[in-house]
């Protein structure tokens, strides 16, 4: 392949399975795994369970030192990750392995600071050609994120902005206008982790955002069962579940019972997105 051919993403497959999934009345469910964790080829082997399970789209973390909006659940894979060497080119082979044995659309979830220090256009080219669909960018502002959003327009990836409750709706418009893909709606102020209830204030963000987009409009912070992936998809076009599973993989005896576990979220889980 020439040096200067572009690889294109696979933003239109994730636009395409959320699609279906409306389609079908129903939520998608997005699973959320951190690369490296327990291992990289762990890493990989969960993601493929829970697509096999009943997950339609995948969100690989990119672990970092500093993850400021992630609760101590994922805070302790992420470091598990790290102390292990995990990389940004094992985060690449996470993405390219899950998304060659699944089809499924595979996005990469991380902060701002390692694609910086990385390079913008290296790593959209490398995503891209792993088979990347795109990146949700909690940390980025929008106002700062032309150059990124420009690069992932070349090589065909969604960016995915969050918002949260606190946002405004003027500011929700400015956001949803520059994002792609579907709008992550943060359920609650602060960080990621299971909880007892996902609340109204997931409702009513999901009611003011989509006044601003056609984009799907997913939750995620706090869901962790089936009756809460229920409650959720009745009222937005994806559940977004990430601590939950990291949990069954922390607490399992060994790998073949953490990949049991995960599986058998999943599965939970994809029907309560039905059940909705």
């Amino acid at each position: 392949m020439s040096g200067t051919a572009t690889h294109q993403g696979n933003r239109e497959l994730l636009s395409a399975t959320l699609a279906t999934a409306r389609s079908q009345d129903r939520a998608a469910l997005i699973a959320y795994l951190p690369a490296g964790f327990p291992t990289v080829d762990g890493a990989i082997a969960a993601i493929k369970e829970v697509l096999a399970a009943g997950a339609d789209v995948v969100e690989v973390g990119l672990p970092h030192s500093d993850p400021v909006l992630d609760g101590p659940v994922i805070q302790t894979a992420d470091d598990i990750a790290l102390r292990g060497g995990v990389r940004i080119a094992d985060v690449m082979r996470t993405v390219r392995e899950a998304y060659e044995a699944t089809g499924a659309p595979i996005l990469v979830m991380t902060y701002w600071n390692p694609i910086d220090r990385y390079g913008v256009e290296r790593f959209t080219a490398e995503l891209a050609a792993a088979g990347g669909a795109g990146c949700i960018l909690p940390d980025l502002p929008v106002q700062e994120s032309a150059q990124w959003r420009d690069a992932a327009e070349r090589h065909g990836l969604a960016t995915v902005f969050v918002v949260a409750p606190s946002s405004r709706d003027e500011r929700l418009a400015t956001i949803t206008a520059a994002g792609s893909g579907f709008v992550y709606a943060a359920s609650l102020m602060g960080v990621t982790g299971t909880r007892e209830s996902v609340g109204e204030q997931a409702q009513d963000l999901v009611r003011r955002t989509r006044a601003t987009t056609d984009l799907p409009v997913c939750v995620g912070l706090g869901v962790s069962n089936p009756e809460q992936a229920a409650e959720v998809a009745s009222f937005a076009d994806g559940v977004i579940v990430g601590s939950a599973f990291v949990k069954r993989l922390l607490e399992a005896d060994d790998p073949e019972a953490g990949l049991a576990a995960v599986r058998s979220l999943a599965a939970d889980l994809a029907k309560g997105v039905r059940r909705a």
